[in-house]
Parts: C-alpha cells; structure tokens; sequence
C-alpha cells in the first residue's frame, strides 16, 4: 500500500463519496437519493453488529464493503455475518484496499461474536475469486439465488 488507510464506519455524511465509489461495482446501477441512502445506513446500523466499512485515503472514500450480522437459532444462538458491496475505486486496486477492508469487517464480525462469515460474488475472473481467497475465504459452498434485478456484468462479458 503507498498510503495509510484508515477503516471506519461510514457516517451520513460520506453518503455522497460512497455512491459514487458503488459506480466502480456497475456504472449502470440506479443511485439512491442521498435522503434514501441515509434512511438504508440507519436502518442498517439497527441490527447490532451491521456496518458499512469506508477506507479513507486523505479523506477520499476508496474502498468499502458492508457487513450485515444476521441473528441465528443455531449455533448455540451465535450470529453470522453476509459481507455485500465490497468494492475499491479502479484507479486504487491491487494494492491491497481491498484486502484490508475485508479483514476489517472479519473482525468486526468475530467481534459481533459471529459463527461464520460469508460473502457470495458473480464473478468468474480468476482474479476476483484469487482476491477473495488471498483475504482468507474458502469456496467451500454451493450458492443459490433468485433475483428481482439482473445481475451485473462484468468487464469484459
């Protein structure tokens, strides 16, 4: 990495800088209002343990992912946690962002006193799913989805 990076939870007002980093995941996705994006943060922060992880370069939002702690009735009632929308803006990537972020919420997870933490991605790149596993996830499961919306397609489809 050529620059520190700090990892915090995202605050109302990084709103506009995180839409605008989801562009670098599908230009072609419809952008929230900043008044629903705000609503979606606070909804998300009410389930204990849930949360949108920044990485900032010099205040500039580069890399994000979200963790969302799904309470549980197995697993002696322990929680798991789903990781969505892991994303670093193009001009930053390889240079391990994306890495930390992802341990970042890892530990926010196990902190969150989570089981297992999973994340699913549609991408068939050897390097998208070598990233995944040099962050220390295994693809060990079989995954299944029905869908309300297309799923995304990547460079180079």
């Amino acid at each position: 990495m050529d620059q520190p990076t700090v990892i915090r939870p995202a605050l109302p007002a990084d709103l506009p800088q995180l839409l605008a980093l989801y562009r670098h995941l599908d230009p072609s996705d419809e952008t929230p209002s900043l008044d629903l994006a705000a609503q979606r943060l606070v909804e998300l922060q009410t389930y204990r343990g849930s949360v949108v992880l920044i990485g900032l370069i010099e205040n500039s939002v580069v890399a994000s992912c979200t963790l969302v702690v799904i309470p549980n009735l197995t697993r002696a009632g322990r929680p798991y946690g789903l990781i969505e929308n892991v994303v670093t803006d193009t001009a930053f990537r390889g240079r391990g962002y994306g890495k930390q972020i992802l341990q970042a919420a890892v530990a926010a997870a196990w902190q969150a006193d989570c089981y297992k933490v999973m994340l699913l991605t549609g991408s068939k790149k050897p390097s998208t799913l070598a990233f995944y596993a040099s962050a220390g996830f295994e693809q060990n499961k079989t995954g299944f989805q029905i869908r309300r919306l297309p799923p995304r397609i990547e460079a180079g489809d």
